[in-house]
């Protein structure tokens, strides 16, 4: 029998309910903006992650997509599925995890279901709004675009390599690093202050390449990256370590950056935008005519990231 992945398990359900666009995040009426996510413990949660950062974690995956449509979470519920062996300061820990989120991001916690579970399984289902009744889409990037970033890449797959593999790092950068997996930081401020600029947006927690290859397949163009956003400090970590820098900034995943595509334009309105909010801008690339290919340089990027159920 043949397994399926996430995205073929999802295409499955798409087509079954007639959901036409695919994203992490739905625009109802009004301006309601809505998004659910699940972190299971087996797939999500490093050994060395603590009960208030797990819970963080869960709320983090919210914020984040809602961040790249720029929009602000207004109020969250939580299903929680616990294995019975959990001791109540492990509990206790999770509350202080969902309470300093809900302090953080500004997102009010009114409830939700609690289950007994083989392990430990949050869900968030969370509710914002969006201020102009729209939000960028994932198919709305045209040929002469800019592809932009709200940070640097590689961080995250080096901190889970030297939290859970044992591979070498000093200093700052593996305190940078591993920083980077336990306690992920969305960008919520870049969202807010520049998506009114996106032609299309989204998450990039499934890794670089996967998001470029959503955008592109999407708005059904090519995009060209110029300028690879890799970490400072990642490529040398990858050659001490045996590593490939590109897979970590490509294909590793568990980054909470935004990527989006500015019209040309738009780009110095978004930049001066982005001064004003005190966070950074990156143009890595520009959108071109094509069918839904991503190329670094004249290199055909692979499409591979985290996606559940794959082996990579």
């Amino acid at each position: 029998m043949t397994k399926l992945d996430e995205k073929e398990i999802i295409r499955i359900f798409a087509d079954k309910l007639g959901i036409a666009d695919l994203d992490d995040v739905v625009l109802l009426g009004k301006g309601v903006v809505f998004k659910t996510d699940m972190l299971v413990a087996s797939t999500d949660v490093p050994d060395s992650m603590e009960a208030w950062q797990i819970a963080r974690k869960s709320i983090v995956s919210c914020v984040s997509d809602l961040a790249a449509k720029g929009v602000r979470p207004h109020a969250a519920m939580i299903s929680l599925g616990l294995p019975e062996n959990r001791t109540r300061p492990y509990v206790e820990g999770l509350a202080e995890g969902f309470a300093i989120a809900s302090k953080e991001f500004g997102v009010k916690i009114v409830g939700g279901d609690t289950n007994k579970a083989n392990e430990l399984v949050i869900d968030c289902s969370m509710v914002g709004f969006a201020s102009s009744g729209k939000i960028p889409t994932r198919k709305g990037a045209g040929p002469g675009d800019f592809v932009v970033v709200s940070g640097m890449f590689g961080l995250p797959p080096a901190g889970l390599a030297i939290l859970m593999q044992n591979t070498v790092a000093t200093g700052a950068f593996k305190k940078q690093a591993a920083e980077s997996v336990l306690v992920p930081k969305p960008r919520q401020r870049f969202g807010l202050a520049l998506a009114k600029y996106f032609s299309s947006s989204i998450d990039s927690s499934d890794g670089l390449a996967i998001s470029l290859y959503e955008l592109a397949s999407q708005s059904r163009v090519n995009i060209a990256i110029e300028n690879v956003p890799a970490a400072e400090g990642v490529e040398k970590f990858a050659q001490e370590n045996g590593l490939d820098a590109h897979e970590l900034v490509f294909h590793g995943g568990e980054e909470y950056e935004i990527v989006a595509t500015i019209p040309r334009s738009k780009l110095k309105q978004a930049m001066a935008a982005a001064r004003k909010a005190g966070t950074a801008l990156h143009v890595i690339g520009r959108v071109q005519r094509g069918a839904g290919d991503v190329f670094v340089g004249k290199r055909l990027l692979e499409n591979r990231g985290y996606v559940h159920f794959r082996m990579r």
